[in-house]
């Protein structure tokens, strides 16, 4: 495919724009190759049948009553995968946080796509109500919702302390055919002392937007709502 090249660009301009496509082309492979070692993982441990409450969110709360969901019942077949979210709401996590908020924003609009191939859920530990309430007021209607309840899933999946804490983290199961839930992949945003918060970025598109960016993503974070300026500067 032809590159974009501008008549009027400098040639340190073009000679720097190819290192840097070679240098996307070996980022791309290595994240290629990467996905392969991940895909080719041993089996997992099995893991408890964990018990979560849930409901819909377009109902407001106490108007249909909490259903207890089992980790095994949120695979529709056996050969699905399931991925859950770790919400970090509740507990010591008394207000939503801004920057999970901005990723579910965007798993709710792409939950029919990712629905083709794979189970998906968002877990937390708030309460069903809050949980739900919180659902509500963003728009979420696609997605399915877990609160852990007095599980200990999120502990034990490590986005839980055992002060109540919580963690942003992404985890993602198997269930075999005799119904054998096992753990097949779990990440978080600190991977090493020096990668303190940049584990799943890939999991949100915001960020690789701005690092297509002149400043990059700087220090900006997330808000649960903005100022209308930027909006009607566009309109």
């Amino acid at each position: 495919m032809r590159q974009t090249r501008l008549a009027n660009e400098s040639a340190e301009y073009q000679a720097r724009r190819e290192e840097l496509r070679l240098a996307e082309i070996d980022l791309m492979r290595h994240r290629e190759r990467v996905a392969d070692v991940r895909r080719r993982l041993p089996e997992g441990a099995a893991i408890e049948d964990y018990a979560f409450q849930e409901g819909p969110t377009d109902l407001a709360a106490g108007d249909t009553p909490v259903r207890s969901a089992r980790m095994s019942e949120l695979f529709r077949s056996p050969e699905r995968p399931l991925v859950v979210y770790h919400f970090m709401y509740g507990k010591k996590q008394t207000s939503p946080c801004p920057m999970c908020t901005l990723w579910i924003d965007g798993y709710n609009g792409v939950a029919h796509h990712i629905a083709q191939n794979v189970d998906f859920a968002i877990a937390a530990a708030a309460d069903l109500p809050t949980l739900r309430a919180h659902a509500r007021n963003r728009g979420w209607s696609n997605l399915r919702l877990l609160s852990c309840g007095d599980s200990t899933f999120k502990y034990d999946l490590g986005s839980e302390d055992e002060d109540g804490n919580q963690d942003s983290t992404i985890s993602v199961f198997s269930r075999d055919g005799a119904g054998t839930v096992r753990h097949f992949y779990t990440a978080h945003p600190m991977m090493a002392e020096d990668i303190n918060q940049r584990g799943l970025d890939q999991l949100c598109a915001v960020w690789e937007v701005l690092d297509l960016t002149p400043h990059g993503r700087g220090d900006w974070y997330a808000d649960l709502a903005y100022g209308t300026k930027a909006f009607a500067e566009v309109g």
